[in-house]
């Protein structure tokens, strides 16, 4: 019996929070055409997802959360209650997709059935189709979810860019006992050692843990960014060249990271001025998932993440002085413990009565939090072009969720030689999310454009990915 960590129930408990919550993650696959008979794509489809158990599997709670819940086979599952099809109207054009793509994912999926549904999709322009999958939060992380993705294609998983994350490096072994030998001398040392290295860790921890803290209670500065949600959304994406943000990585020596949260931070300061408020440092204080999955739990479908909180620096309004900062942050951030004391204290939750602790989730999660804009998160996706029964997938746009009064949320997804980015919002609070996508566009754009004429002697540093979940 497999039971849902803490952090997965977490998910559950903050969708029961507010009735105008959905929170399923998503990715639209875009494929050339011709589309495959629905038939034929159903029974190609129903017998790969068979491989992935949480496909197949219902989640059964226990009265009073006297436990954790936890999955059961689904002896009486039916395929066609999840494999499904849809047809936009002419011209089927991008921005009749994205209406769409809001509507499915603003709906909740029925919690007596697996959690999950592929939706897919006829009528696109230009002889193309596109497959829609969306799985519960609580079933799966970014990684997670795309490496379930990626197994109803034709080459199964894969190699994704999930393995130049940090965490896919770090060993999981945790701390190490001096090893023993027969001189007195090294005993010293070594105990000397493991001291002084525990001791750094747990002041690491507790530093990052206040900083999370003092996110979490520091209100930011007011906005029209946070409030309460409709259970309307709207969704917006687009998608920059790898090669263009590789070389501003090279140029600036910062991370692929760094310049997508350059290119957000540039987008929302254009939306904040565009609706007539003022960016402030505090203006659009960042959750950033960060990836703590090893390399050896890349097919566990959990969630396995921690978070950042940094304040994105909305306030400048020069493009290489918004990437500088932005790099900073993120490296005193990364420095700071936070995703390690985010990690310590989801594993230590393990420890206390489920009872207990969901009865805590769900009291904070109905709380009004005011220290969090926004959401923006990284998910490693495939290095190479994916195909489903011969079609090759010429886009793969992420979907984020939207809770906690976070009127937005971007997720960021590597596939192939692009770099795309999926933007959500309330229906009524956030009508603007395509000028929030053709801004992150452009700040790419003029962040290439700047670049170019940019001259440093120093050595170029490596590239790097930071995942979310």
């Amino acid at each position: 019996m497999e039971q849902l960590s803490t952090l997965d129930a977490g998910f559950l408990h903050a969708e029961d929070s507010d009735r105008h919550v959905s929170l399923a993650i998503g990715a639209v696959a875009v494929l050339a055409g011709p589309m495959p008979s629905f038939d034929s794509l159903t029974a190609t489809i129903g017998e790969r997802v068979r491989s992935v158990p949480r496909f197949t599997q219902v989640l059964h709670t226990q009265p009073l959360d006297l436990g954790a819940p936890h999955w059961v086979e689904d002896t009486e599952l039916d395929i066609s209650h999840h494999i499904r099809l849809a047809a936009l109207p002419r011209p089927g054009d991008d921005a009749a997709l994205s209406r769409w793509v809001a509507e499915v994912m603003e709906r909740r999926l029925d919690r007596e059935r697996p959690l999950w549904e592929c939706w897919i999709v006829d009528g696109l322009a230009h002889n193309r189709w596109a497959i829609l999958i969306k799985v519960h939060h609580c079933i799966a992380d970014g990684i997670a979810a795309t490496h379930m993705l990626s197994r109803i294609c034709d080459d199964g998983a894969g190699g994704t860019f999930a393995t130049e994350i940090r965490a896919a490096h770090e060993s999981t072994d945790g701390l190490r006992l001096p090893v023993l030998t027969l001189n007195p001398v090294d005993w010293v040392a070594g105990a000397w050692r493991t001291s002084v290295g525990v001791t750094s860790a747990v002041a690491q921890v507790l530093y990052g843990a206040a900083e999370i803290a003092a996110g979490l209670l520091r209100p930011a500065a007011t906005s029209s960014l946070t409030g309460p949600l409709t259970s309307m959304r709207r969704y917006a994406s687009v998608e920059v060249s790898m090669e263009h943000v590789t070389k501003i990585c090279n140029r600036f020596d910062v991370t692929i990271n760094d310049v997508a949260l350059a290119a957000i931070t540039d987008s929302y300061r254009t939306m904040l001025l565009r609706r007539g408020e003022r960016p402030l440092p505090d203006s659009l204080r960042t959750l950033v998932p960060v990836s703590m999955r090893s390399a050896d739990a890349a097919d566990k479908t959990d969630n396995r993440v921690s978070v950042m909180l940094p304040c994105l620096p909305v306030e400048e309004a020069d493009p290489v002085a918004q990437l500088q900062t932005v790099h900073k942050r993120l490296t005193r951030a990364k420095a700071s413990g936070q995703r390690q004391a985010g990690n310590i204290f989801f594993s230590a939750a393990k420890a206390i009565p489920f009872a207990l602790t969901a009865w805590t989730v769900r009291t904070l999660t109905r709380l009004p939090q005011r220290g969090i804009v926004t959401l923006a998160t990284n998910v490693p996706g495939p290095r190479k072009r994916l195909r489903v029964m011969g079609r090759e997938v010429i886009r793969l746009l992420p979907i984020p969720p939207l809770a906690l009064n976070l009127r937005t949320g971007i997720a960021i997804m590597s596939y192939a030689d692009h770099l795309a980015f999926g933007i959500i919002g309330d229906y009524d609070a956030a009508p603007d999310v395509e000028e929030l996508a053709i801004g992150i566009e452009r700040a790419v754009e003029r962040l290439m454009s700047v670049s170019a004429g940019y001259w440093r002697s120093t050595p170029v540093g490596t590239l790097s990915l930071v995942q979310g979940g």
